[in-house]
């Protein structure tokens, strides 16, 4: 090839001597084009051209699980969103520790990390991180009957574990002049997770855990208790390498703040942590003790009788509506296990409310129904939570939320937005503008906010194997009521 293009420039030098300029401005272009070097491809081309974007993260409720072959988490949703955007696969790559993670995107074996991370100085040294798309606390966590609660790191007596490499290790590196009575030590064996288990286990005194983490721990674990928070509005970002090439980094800045002024990150936050955020001690405390001392009762009825629903989310709106007590009364008249009005008990062929089995499968019946009238192009999990609320405050009343949201500017057929605007049917000036009128809004909103943390609570202690299952055939009937 080289004797070729050789044999070439001579012949046009040749050339060139007899046509004068034209002969060496060919002359020029051949030798241009054996000198020249291929343009290098950017990043965000090399992803399209291989069809993967590659993102790091830690395997975890609120980043990525696998449950049955089907993929959830927040930051793998939004991921997900991205990849889609750049018509190319997604694919995940998880880390057993954040030394590792750093790792990953060091070495150049994925594009970025999406896990969670907050934004630090010390992170900013060797990570670029995009804007923040969600803020967090983090608090200093210790079991609830253990110790005296501190107010602040001066009354802290006790031993403090973290996570390495962590902004929490980050964090008492730097206090540790202020407190040096302060007794901490860090650790690469356990994630956040497994440390609040050791709290729980009174293996350590305190952990410090982010807030969103902790409040989804509390619907298992409500012992324990926030000593104070360490900060306020911590963001969270992407974190992308350190380099010149700008192209998907700049791809991914354009995509989250597109995301954000849709209300997308705010639906998959509600979707995520939106219902965890309000805790209550008492009923957690008091829903657990139901799952282990009455459930048992009830659970085949709810199995045998939930259809397409899962008997899981059957029996968490069965405890909000009676925890599970096939006698119960409200002063409005409804009754029975789902608290059926008389008329709706007739409609599902319901003889008897006071029928524990009746009441479970007449409540599935209707809830089916309601979750059918709801519109097509509301997509789950939205559509469930829409068909909750109507079971609790009437699918007329619920559309009159969904006309004021999209009134006000509101996505109709987001939860989040419709879950906003629900309460104003409390107030004249918008009840009035509406075809139903006046109705008790904020009570739908509770009512679907219990009903999902009862049912995350379900599923976790189903998964790992905690709640007792009756020997025999335990269903208890109650028939022939003077009242039905």
């Amino acid at each position: 090839m080289q004797k070729t293009i050789m044999l070439s420039i001579i012949s046009l030098t040749t050339m060139g001597k007899r046509a004068g300029w034209l002969g060496w401005a060919l002359i020029c272009m051949l030798l241009a084009s054996c000198t020249q070097e291929p343009v290098e491809k950017s990043r965000l081309e090399r992803i399209q051209d291989r069809g993967v974007l590659r993102v790091g993260t830690l395997m975890n409720p609120t980043n990525y699980l696998v449950r049955n072959e089907v993929s959830s988490g927040f930051e793998y949703e939004l991921a997900l969103g991205l990849a889609e955007e750049l018509n190319v696969e997604l694919e995940i790559t998880t880390a057993v520790d954040l030394r590792e993670l750093w790792s990953l995107l060091e070495s150049g074996n994925v594009d970025f990390l999406a896990a969670g991370l907050d934004v630090t100085d010390n992170r900013r040294n060797r990570v670029r991180f995009s804007p923040a798309y969600y803020q967090i606390e983090q608090k200093l966590v210790y079991r609830q009957g253990t110790r005296t609660r501190p107010r602040d790191w001066s009354q802290v007596n006790g031993n403090i574990r973290v996570v390495s490499e962590s902004s929490h290790q980050e964090l008492l590196e730097r206090i540790n002049t202020l407190y040096p009575h302060l007794t901490w030590s860090q650790t690469h064996l356990y994630d956040s997770g497994e440390l609040l288990d050791q709290v729980m286990a009174e293996t350590i005194d305190f952990t410090i855990v982010d807030s969103h983490h902790l409040d989804i721990k509390r619907r298992y674990y409500p012992d324990l208790s926030v000593a104070f928070t360490v900060r306020d509005n911590v963001p969270l970002a992407w974190a992308f390498p350190q380099e010149a090439d700008d192209s998907l980094y700049a791809t991914a800045i354009e995509y989250l703040g597109a995301r954000h002024h849709s209300g997308y990150i705010d639906k998959l936050a509600d979707r995520y942590f939106g219902h965890v955020e309000e805790f209550n001690y008492v009923d957690t405390r008091l829903f657990i003790e139901a799952v282990e001392e009455r459930l048992p009762e009830y659970i085949e009825l709810f199995r045998e009788h939930a259809g397409d629903l899962d008997w899981r989310l059957l029996a968490a709106v069965s405890y909000q509506e009676s925890h599970w007590n096939p006698w119960a009364r409200s002063p409005t008249g409804v009754r029975g296990m789902m608290m059926l009005t008389l008329p709706t008990a007739r409609s599902v062929g319901v003889r008897s409310r006071l029928d524990a089995e009746e009441s479970i499968r007449g409540g599935a019946q209707y809830l089916a129904r309601m979750k059918q009238r709801i519109p097509a192009r509301i997509v789950e999990p939205d559509r469930t939570w829409f068909a909750l609320a109507a079971y609790n405050v009437g699918l007329g009343h619920l559309n009159d939320a969904r006309v004021i949201t999209e009134r006000q500017g509101g996505n109709p057929d987001h939860w989040v937005d419709v879950r906003e605007r629900l309460p104003l049917l409390r107030q004249k000036q918008f009840y009035r503008t509406t075809r139903y009128g006046f109705a008790r809004g904020d009570e739908p909103v509770r009512y679907v906010g219990n009903i999902r943390r009862y049912y995350d609570t379900l599923r976790w202690l189903d998964e790992q194997g905690r709640i007792p299952y009756a020997e025999g055939n335990t269903r208890t009937v109650q028939v022939n009521s003077a009242e039905d």
